[in-house]
């Protein structure tokens, strides 16, 4: 027989086919290194979490050496590589783009998850507000409770809710200051949209001049209200920044939207239908490139009554009359189909805007408690508990719009992870303020005695089945019993990270504060002792006296306070794992190994909050 074609040997440019790099048809399954690399990105800030997250892959893999990061050890074990560049690789993979396997090392030892998640936010919170303030006396006709303000006048004190003792340079506060605080709240708004997978910037302009664009008007706004006579008074209102914010912070959520509605996202059919699509519907016989979905369309005309009286007269209709009718009816059907993934979004921008309001409350909340100082132990109490609660509602609305599962509102698990850390942190941080005015060690006690009684009660009642039973039998949660354990691990272990890193950056802050350059403009850390009280006995703790606070003993009390803190949730993660199993430490580190996008995210968010609360205590009065 004659041959046709000639066979020659040909050679795999990827090498023999093995295990691990199965044939898929022409295709080869290739890990996800060199897929990713290979990924055009176009404008996109971060990878999406849409694809290559593992949820099925097992704890031991995530934390392994293996898979994708065997590539670029590689690669970072080159001769010639320097430190610089492994040290660009490593933020590269944890900070910019995240990878299971960078993101695994880290949160899988102690000591650098601790570095990472408590040391890294509240180094970053207490450097922020340590930059020294260009600072000016207060003129001549300034007055403070009608009385001159002299630091060296006996016994004087400034008010508990810190009015402003200097004036401080407008434009270093603007460029410098304000700027990075709206720098960081615009870092959080795009690493969230980042975990929910979209892109809120238009694709013609990239994120690079979008967000420019957007902070240079959150910066060039203030200037004309500052050279205002009239309006030059609401700059010295910290309300009014704080609302400036997060009108900045809503930009992002408005140009999404905008961009939605342009692109038809809100319609049930954005495009027509191809030629090939319309063989198999109605509209290539009857001539429409529109279409609607099947159960909007009537499966046959309505009959009229009139048909079967055979005393009325005979009426002839155009079948091109009654086809444009349907036509028009069903375009309008069409519009008003909204697609699920629309309302997702609603419901997303929702769950933003209740954790963008959060923090002006808190605002509002601080003002109320500053202005109405000093408060005794009853007072306080019910201070910080009023705050306690409307957190958890804030928290538990938006918990119930995120999910946790597929099929819900969002059904984002890592988008739920991000929020419960903002609300948890939210609660921590205007809690630490308030122990910059207890007025005595039994009002640290009492606090302190309810907040760990709490926890050790109520996390092993929470979790146990009987109260699962109880929330299913009145459908506040449906989950099976495993998942709801597993979102408790998960909010015990957002707990300790809240307390850690609100208790590191109160003490970091109050020192820096009080010995730094920016004392006179934080008057609610400076601490100034009361003269007509009797100074402690030599030799007695700093916590003696029972009648005053004073720096040492905020820092006393409250480093107590911290570990009596870290004791107790020592104590409910023994309870849980003694009790039902539940390892709250590795639920943890497989979520933020799984889901990378949590770590860089999870950190921003820290900052962000820790700056709300420094903010809301510095006195402005510009030059």
């Amino acid at each position: 027989m004659p041959s046709f074609f000639t066979f020659q040997q040909g050679n795999d440019p990827r090498g023999a086919t093995n295990d691990s790099s199965p044939l898929l048809g022409r295709f080869r399954a290739v890990p996800d290194a060199q897929r990713h690399s290979r990924r055009s990105r176009g404008n996109s800030l971060l990878p999406s979490l849409g694809g290559g997250l593992g949820f099925g892959t097992a704890y031991h893999s995530v934390f392994g050496h293996g898979g994708e990061d065997d590539s670029d050890e590689g690669d970072s074990d080159d001769e010639g590589e320097g430190v610089i560049r492994r040290l660009a690789r490593t933020s590269k993979d944890l900070w910019l783009e995240p990878k299971q396997a960078a993101v695994g090392r880290v949160v899988d030892k102690w000591w650098t998850r601790w570095a990472v998640l408590a040391v890294m936010p509240a180094a970053l919170a207490v450097a922020w507000c340590a930059l020294p303030f260009p600072q000016y006396e207060l003129p001549d006709d300034d007055e403070l409770d009608g009385l001159r303000y002299d630091p060296n006048a006996s016994g004087h004190k400034i008010p508990g809710h810190g009015q402003a003792r200097v004036e401080i340079n407008f434009w270093f506060f603007l460029f410098v200051y304000y700027g990075f605080y709206n720098v960081t709240a615009l870092i959080w708004i795009t690493k969230v949209f980042n975990i929910y997978s979209l892109n809120w910037w238009p694709q013609s302009l990239g994120f690079p001049l979008t967000v420019s664009i957007i902070a240079a008007i959150s910066i060039v706004a203030p200037i004309p209200v500052y050279y205002s006579p009239t309006a030059t008074f609401l700059l010295d209102h910290n309300t009014t920044w704080i609302c400036w914010t997060f009108f900045t912070m809503a930009m992002p959520l408005i140009i999404a939207f905008a961009i939605l509605l342009n692109h038809e996202r809100h319609l049930g059919l954005r495009q027509s239908l191809s030629d090939t699509q319309r063989i198999f519907t109605s509209s290539w016989w009857t001539g429409d490139t529109d279409t609607i979905a099947v159960r909007d369309r009537p499966r046959r005309p309505a009959v009229q009554q009139s048909v079967f009286d055979p005393d009325s007269p005979l009426e002839v209709t155009l079948a091109s009359d009654s086809v444009y009718r349907s036509h028009q009816r069903n375009l309008t059907l069409r519009k008003r189909w909204i697609p699920a993934s629309f309302v997702r979004f609603l419901w997303f921008c929702t769950a933003l805007f209740i954790g963008m309001m959060a923090y002006v409350l808190g605002e509002a909340y601080a003002e109320v408690y500053l202005r109405t100082l000093p408060h005794n132990t009853i007072h306080t109490i019910i201070y910080v508990y009023s705050w306690v609660i409307t957190v958890h509602l804030l928290d538990g609305l938006v918990g119930w719009i995120l999910g946790g599962g597929e099929g819900e509102r969002v059904g984002s698990y890592p988008l739920g992870w991000i929020f419960k850390l903002y609300f948890s942190l939210t609660y921590q941080t205007y809690v630490r303020a308030l122990y910059a005015r207890l007025r005595s060690p039994e009002q640290f006690i009492y606090l302190q005695i309810l907040s760990s009684s709490f926890l050790i009660i109520l996390a092993p009642l929470t979790i146990s089945k009987p109260f699962h039973y109880i929330l299913n039998l009145l459908s506040i949660n449906n989950q099976p019993l495993p998942a709801y354990q597993k979102f408790c691990a998960r909010n015990i272990f957002i707990r300790g990270i809240a307390e850690n890193v609100s208790m590191l950056a109160f003490l970091g802050s109050i020192l820096v504060l009080h010995y730094g350059s920016n004392k006179e403009v934080y008057p609610y850390f400076s601490f100034e002792a009361v003269q007509t009280l009797p100074n402690p006995g030599q030799g007695s703790l700093p916590i003696g006296g029972g009648e005053r606070y004073d720096l040492k003993l905020t820092l006393w009390a409250s480093t107590i306070t911290w570990a009596c803190e870290i004791i107790a949730g020592w104590v409910v993660r023994r309870i849980l794992w003694y009790g039902w199993s539940v390892d709250v430490t590795g639920e943890a580190k497989a979520d933020m190994g799984m889901l990378p996008e949590l770590l860089p995210t999870g950190v921003v968010v820290m900052v962000h909050v820790l700056q709300n609360m420094l903010f809301s205590i510095v006195r402005l009065k510009f030059h």
